[in-house]
């Protein structure tokens, strides 16, 4: 659908550069999804592995300094997401994404199943389809939207299945984030477990 250097907005990885890589095609259709055009790969032109990678590679190497190399112990993060990214086999983009020198992040509802060789995994579960079990011990990082009280319950259960290693963040819904974030702050001060990740991009306007 669209690729774009920027910075992380949110959860672990908040703050660092960034190449996003947003890939069509989703089956779970979050109400307050904020990319619904995503939703339909249909409407977005086929592109090839090794032309996802170049556009990779040229975009970020014009924008960091010459001496920053694209190599291991200084790899550019790249983030797959969707849309549901997992629609597609991201054995190859992640092959590839590695060869060149990045550092592979996705971000998934983990409702399909897991392809790609992965630096990081950001699940992102949702009430409309939820995640495969195989991929919940998998996950660095659980990431949960909240969008009203009854979600803090739901989000303990998907903490109760992951790795014990597995950062855990609270997440206000957009739209919702004047009520709803002072909600999640009194949860964690409550449960110090979970930490507080804010879609810092909106704020600062940027992709």
């Amino acid at each position: 659908m669209e690729s774009f250097y920027t910075l992380q907005g949110e959860g672990f990885h908040q703050g660092r550069a960034a190449y996003f890589i947003r890939l069509g095609g989703c089956d779970v259709g979050c109400v307050w999804c904020d990319v619904k055009d995503s939703w339909d790969a249909d409407k977005h032109p086929k592109q090839s592995v090794e032309e996802i990678v170049g556009k990779a590679i040229a975009s970020c190497r014009l924008q960091v300094a010459s001496n920053q190399k694209l190599e291991t112990g200084n790899r550019l993060l790249t983030v797959i997401t969707g849309g549901e990214p997992l629609l597609h086999s991201l054995d190859e983009l992640t092959h590839q994404l590695h060869e060149a020198g990045f550092e592979t992040n996705i971000e998934t509802s983990g409702s399909s199943p897991l392809s790609g060789k992965w630096d990081w995994i950001c699940l992102s579960p949702k009430k409309f389809k939820p995640p495969l079990p195989e991929i919940l011990l998998l996950a660095n990082e659980l990431k949960v939207v909240i969008y009203h009280k009854q979600d803090f319950d739901w989000a303990e259960e998907y903490a109760s299945k992951v790795s014990s290693t597995c950062k855990l963040y609270l997440q206000p819904e957009w739209d919702k984030k004047e009520s709803v974030t002072p909600l999640i702050i009194e949860y964690i001060k409550q449960n110090p477990k979970w930490e507080l990740s804010l879609q810092i991009h909106k704020f600062i306007n940027v992709p």
